[in-house]
């Protein structure tokens, strides 16, 4: 199993003419906006921005949402809020699926343009809400937060100057409204790393790379920083994951031992009694998705 082959031979067409469509809508409707929300995943903070966005969106107020923090390792979750706070952003983290965090975004949109709308109200603007635009790569939970903060709202279809006849509006309360955008991602990776991460929480499809090499670059991963976690999840024995990963073979034969082994633990077993690793491999991603690996960040936050 040569590491590097199915990421070198896969042809990765996942910037279709929507996309680019999509974008070319942000960068016109971007003139309508007062304040960003973006929202990112807490597993993998930098892997989930698009870099076309962040640079259409440079000039905007932000909030950024660390969504999926449930399923994120909670000291990294800190160091990320940390890290934004650093470089002038407000992060907050979220579970959009459960509603945490919701409550505590609006209040930050309002206080980051409050003043702005004391400014309206003097000039006599006192219906003056503040404009949102919610943005997002696909997978990283945007509709669920559009859905958490329109629960009770009514969608409103504007006729406002500059917006067009059909543009939609969710009204979220007396003072704040969004704008919904699709989740576009952006026409080249900067590294196979990041490639690899979105391929990791669903964000890339499934059938664009070989399911059994995501599976082992994240066994990969998980080996070296979160061992424990898959020692108590697959009931493997410390010393034997030890001993194998020093086994003077190369390394990608020793982590795709282990695999099999998983495989094995959980009856992937086919004709022959071969381990079935496509079948493994569909286990360990989604085992690691939903969490059931644990708290798992992939991407850590610098000390400052």
């Amino acid at each position: 199993m040569n590491e590097n082959e199915g990421f070198a031979k896969a042809r990765i067409n996942w910037y279709p003419g929507h996309m680019a469509k999509t974008k070319r809508q942000i960068s016109e409707d971007i003139k309508l906006i007062d304040i960003i929300i973006e929202i990112l995943d807490s597993r993998i903070p930098i892997s989930s921005r698009n870099p076309d966005i962040a640079q259409i969106t440079k000039n905007k107020d932000k909030i950024i949402i660390l969504n999926k923090s449930d399923l994120a390792d909670a000291k990294q979750n800190e160091l990320w809020v940390q890290y934004f706070k650093n470089n002038g952003q407000t992060a907050i983290l979220a579970d959009c699926n459960n509603g945490k965090g919701i409550n505590e975004i609006l209040r930050a949109v309002e206080k980051q343009k409050s003043s702005e709308l004391e400014e309206y109200a003097k000039k006599g603007r006192t219906g003056r809400k503040i404009r949102a635009m919610v943005l997002g790569i696909p997978n990283v939970g945007k509709s669920s937060f559009i859905n958490r903060v329109a629960k009770n709202s009514n969608l409103e279809v504007g006729n406002k100057p500059g917006v067009t006849k059909k543009k939609q509006w969710i009204r979220i309360n007396d003072k704040i409204e969004l704008l919904d955008t699709p989740g576009v991602l952006w026409p080249k990776f900067e590294s196979e790393q990041v490639a690899l991460n979105l391929s990791y929480t669903g964000t890339i499809k499934d059938d664009v790379l070989p399911k059994t090499e995501i599976a082992y670059q994240l066994l990969k991963f998980l080996l070296e920083n979160y061992r424990q976690n898959i020692i108590e999840r697959y009931k493997l024995d410390a010393s034997y994951i030890e001993e194998t990963l020093n086994k003077p073979e190369p390394e990608n034969f020793n982590i795709y031992e282990i695999m099999l082994q998983i495989g094995k633990k959980r009856g992937c077993i086919i004709s022959g009694g071969e381990v079935d690793d496509e079948k493994t491999a569909k286990i360990i991603i989604d085992d690691f998705r939903s969490g059931k690996i644990g708290k798992i960040t992939l991407e850590k936050a610098e000390r400052k």
